[in-house]
């Protein structure tokens, strides 16, 4: 059985690969490992090595924490895999807009909720 935080660490691997526009082999390719390990190491099926996570935070262009980042030790982190989804969905929404006047302003509109938390 994986230990939660595996899976959490996996999950991010998952997120960030995605808002990126990687897929596994295109990761797996960078990491010199295949898709497959990947995928294990996504589903939380096998633990990532230390050495490993640095490989893939430095090919996915952020640091090692990020993969730690907003973990809770509690049944909470299925709202977390929620709105990374969430998250994923609005950023590929959001790329795919071509009317860059529109970009901003969705951009101003949405910059503007998050800092008054007003829903």
């Amino acid at each position: 059985m994986c230990h939660p935080i595996d899976v959490y660490v996996g999950q991010r691997v998952r997120f960030k690969r995605k808002v990126l526009g990687l897929t596994q082999s295109d990761l797996a390719e960078k990491v010199d490992i295949t898709f497959q390990q990947i995928q294990k190491y996504e589903k939380g099926e096998n633990r990532v090595s230390a050495s490993m996570l640095y490989q893939i935070a430095q090919s996915l262009n952020t640091s090692v924490s990020f993969f730690f980042e907003g973990y809770a030790e509690n049944s909470e982190n299925e709202t977390v895999i929620r709105d990374d989804k969430v998250s994923i969905d609005l950023i590929n929404s959001f790329a795919s807009i071509k009317n860059p006047e529109l970009k901003k302003r969705l951009l101003l509109l949405i910059s503007s909720v998050s800092e008054s938390n007003s829903f």
